[in-house]
């Protein structure tokens, strides 16, 4: 593995922005409304907005804490613009005017000079010059009024959280969730933007990671409020290049009419048509190529219901999302017309930026419901499946032939729809190169609980080649360990479809809540790396917003690999009675004025070095010792010592026993474990003891290791690179996983020069071999 969970710069490079940078403003709005800001120039924004309710209000905001970007890529907090003017030219259409009633107002937050938390609304009009939809606004931060006259209440400028200006559109009524004689489209554009004055600049992350092979993934539900500037930026900062998946969404691109319901011709939304323009026209620029991504899945609240899937009861079908989502029938033609509108508009839009077509069908699948009830018996689907299909209340229970048939049926369905999709976009695209990809999300359709359920899912009409690209995500197992569910799914999916290795995709992550971020990185990362071992070359990372609020970092993994070149060969000579080995720990020890101390453990496990010279007893020996020496390169490369007072589980030298070191308690999901051996109280037990000290053993050696399971010797797992066993299944929750084996330590040659005097050693005296631990990821 070799990626970063970076919290916050430590010496990367920095530069200077603008304060009040185009690329860093935000919009936030209430639903069913929609808005978004785009960059047009280096100083200027534009936000396009879609009124329905006579009280729905965007805001264009500034933020003081960059809480969006990569911690590598974020601009520094400053509340302070007690010294600062910005100014900026005013044009805006569809808009209640600067100077009417309820116009457009700064609204400040922050706190007062004695620290309470206050609010003040700055009238726009008190500082501009020209019309009430054309003019040029000044404001001088340190000393603004609030109120709808000057000189007002003052602001209180050093401690300012955010600000933002308030866009409604003409008949607003504050609170008022009454429709609109008819849909208002509003825009502004701020153009000329300068900042002056004292803390005029910020400072900002200024990274530029060399391009590592795995690709990245954006949604536009999670990033609509942002520029697509700001997204482009963070991407290539960290490393990502070429093909990009670009997640439209399901809630906020299309256009919503007066019933409040998702339009029949798949027309995309105002802001969402500018936002997609401007985002392709910038990966273009940028050497991205975006992949876009639609899915069957469309908010509940605007779908109609004749398009939704329903199970036997007519029960909805519904994801665990809030608010829901439904997803969409193969089988309803409205429905499937609209997907196949819809894709054809979002290739217009990519083929306009002169980009070269790339579009995923994501996540086409029958729902399934909690209980296992399948979602095949809306009025469409019962038509098209004969009229009277036989019933199936849960996929959780054995299927009759009946049954099974059914599924296949529906399966067809799925197929047929998916087909009528990619015909839309690659007829959208011509002529310009179209690849179509389809888009599986393993947990659900290869779920053990619904045996059955790839009959539906995972129809044979999709094998190779009925889609350029097969892109397979397993997140939901991935992230709990679930190894044997995941290895049994790629290889499933492989008898089923026979999509070419170099033809296949993977995606990996996500992270839903940021409390599980240390824990659920090093298994996306390192399913990333297995992807490549199965020869998986195209690699995305999901997704974009996660990565930055989480701080992950990827890195070239050619270049870790190079960094610590690894011979796995025995040291060859026995180390002798005389070798000494020597335990390392890295502690920063703080005296205080009383005497007392502080102390800070700096590596949670210790780093042994060993002089190996005193096992030379021969002149024969030298010889071998020197040529291992010049065979590694001296200390360029690693190799495998057996520590002659600590190789065993069982005490330091003793023979091993299937029970000697716990290694994990079973859940059910997870199959792999880590080797690890335990010292301090209960350490020779196995005893799960917080004040033992945990070793990692990354080379055991692999005749020796045996493997028990509360308490009972098992056969079915194997041994993989780094010290892990991997079960053929996982563990029962709560079981209890021991481990015995003898193991050697990764070391190195201390130094890139062995000195041997012949006389000394003629004499009787040993050369000195210093050696070092190496450190492995495991």
């Amino acid at each position: 593995m070799a990626f970063w969970i970076a919290q916050q710069r430590k010496g990367q490079e920095t530069s200077w922005i603008q304060r009040f940078d185009p690329r860093f403003w935000t919009v936030d709005f209430p639903r069913p409304m929609m808005a978004s800001v785009t960059t047009t120039a280096p100083d200027a924004l534009r936000v396009d907005c879609e009124f329905h309710h006579a009280g729905e209000m965007a805001g264009l905001i500034w933020a003081s804490e960059d809480t969006l970007d990569h911690p590598l890529a974020a601009y520094t907090t400053d509340r302070d613009y007690r010294r600062t003017t910005l100014r900026f030219r005013w044009r805006s259409g569809g808009l209640i005017a600067l100077g009417a009633a309820n116009g457009p107002t700064l609204t400040i937050e922050g706190r007062d000079a004695s620290g309470a938390a206050r609010t003040w609304f700055v009238r726009l009009w008190n500082y501009a010059s020209g019309s009430g939809d054309d003019a040029r606004i000044e404001l001088p931060l340190g000393q603004l009024g609030s109120g709808w006259d000057l000189p007002g209440d003052p602001v209180h400028p050093a401690d300012i959280d955010r600000m933002f200006i308030s866009l409604v559109p003409p008949g607003y009524r504050e609170g008022s969730d009454a429709p609109l004689p008819a849909r208002a489209n509003g825009w502004v554009e701020i153009s000329d933007i300068a900042c002056d004055g004292e803390r005029a600049m910020l400072e900002t992350g200024d990274v530029l990671l060399p391009p590592h092979g795995i690709g990245i993934a954006t949604a536009y539900d999670d990033a609509c409020n942002q520029t697509p500037a700001r997204l482009i930026r963070n991407a290539r900062a960290l490393g990502y290049r070429g093909e990009l998946i670009h997640y439209v969404g399901m809630s906020h691109f299309f256009r919503l009419g007066s019933d409040g319901l998702a339009t029949p011709d798949g027309a995309l939304c105002g802001p969402a048509r500018a936002w997609h323009g401007n985002f392709f026209t910038l990966c273009a620029a940028s050497g991205f190529v975006p992949i876009v991504s639609l899915s069957f899945e469309l908010l509940a609240q605007h779908c109609p219901d004749s398009w939704q899937q329903r199970t036997a009861s007519g029960a909805p079908a519904r994801t665990g999302w809030e608010p829901p989502s439904a997803l969409l029938s193969p089988a309803s033609a409205p429905a499937m017309h609209w997907l196949q509108a819809v894709a054809r508009r979002f290739v217009a839009l990519a083929a306009e930026a002169g980009l070269p077509v790339r579009f995923q069908i994501g996540e086409p699948w029958w729902w399934i419901m909690p209980d296992g009830a399948p979602c095949i018996y809306d009025g469409d689907a019962v038509q098209a499946l004969g009229g009277d299909p036989v019933p199936i209340a849960s996929l959780r229970q054995p299927l009759d032939p009946a049954q099974c048939d059914l599924l296949d049926r529906a399966g067809a369905l799925l197929a047929a729809a998916t087909d009528g999709i990619a015909q839309a976009a690659r007829d959208a695209a011509s002529p310009a190169e179209c690849a179509v990809m389809l888009l599986v999300f393993a947990p659900t359709v290869l779920d053990p609980a619904t045996p059955e359920a790839h009959r539906a899912n995972l129809p044979t009409g999709w094998a190779w080649p009925a889609y350029d690209r097969l892109q397979v995500e397993d997140y939901d197992w991935l992230t709990a360990g679930a190894d044997a569910l995941r290895r049994d799914a790629f290889a499933a999916i492989d008898r089923r479809l026979a999509y070419p290795a170099q033809r296949q995709d993977y995606l990996a992550g996500f992270v839903l809540d940021s409390g599980d971020a240390a824990a659920l990185w090093p298994a996306i990362d390192r399913g990333l790396d297995q992807a490549a071992q199965r020869g998986i070359a195209r690699r995305f990372v999901w997704a974009l917003p996660q990565v930055a609020r989480d701080g992950y970092v990827r890195l070239n993994q050619l270049q870790e690999e190079q960094v610590q070149p690894f011979d796995d060969v025995l040291y060859p000579l026995a180390p002798g009675r005389g070798a000494g080995a020597s335990p390392e720990f890295s502690t920063s020890v703080a005296v205080m004025a009383s005497g007392h101390e502080r102390r800070n453990a700096l590596w949670s496990d210790a780093r042994l070095h060993f002089d190996v010279g005193p096992g030379i007893r021969s002149e024969a020996e030298l010889g071998v010792l020197l040529a291992f020496f010049r065979a590694r390169r001296g200390a360029a490369r690693g190799f495998r010592l057996s520590d002659p007072f600590d190789h065993s589980s069982h005490a330091m030298t003793a023979a091993p026993t299937p029970h000697d070191q716990w290694i994990g308690t079973g859940d059910g999901h997870t199959t792999r474990f880590r080797l690890v051996k335990r010292y301090g109280d209960g350490g020779d037990s196995g005893a799960d003891d917080d004040e033992a000290q945990v070793r990692p053993i990354t080379r055991p050696r692999a005749g020796s290791v045996a493997v028990s399971v509360d308490g009972a010797m098992v056969d079915e797992w194997t041994l993989e690179p780094g010290g892990w066993v991997a079960f053929a299944a996982p563990p029962a929750a709560g079981a209890r996983v021991c481990a015995g084996f003898l193991f050697d330590v990764p070391v190195r040659f201390a130094q890139d020069r062995l000195d041997v005097n012949g006389a000394t050693f003629a004499a009787g005296e040993a050369p000195s071999v210093p050696l070092i631990e190496v450190r492995e990821a495991s």
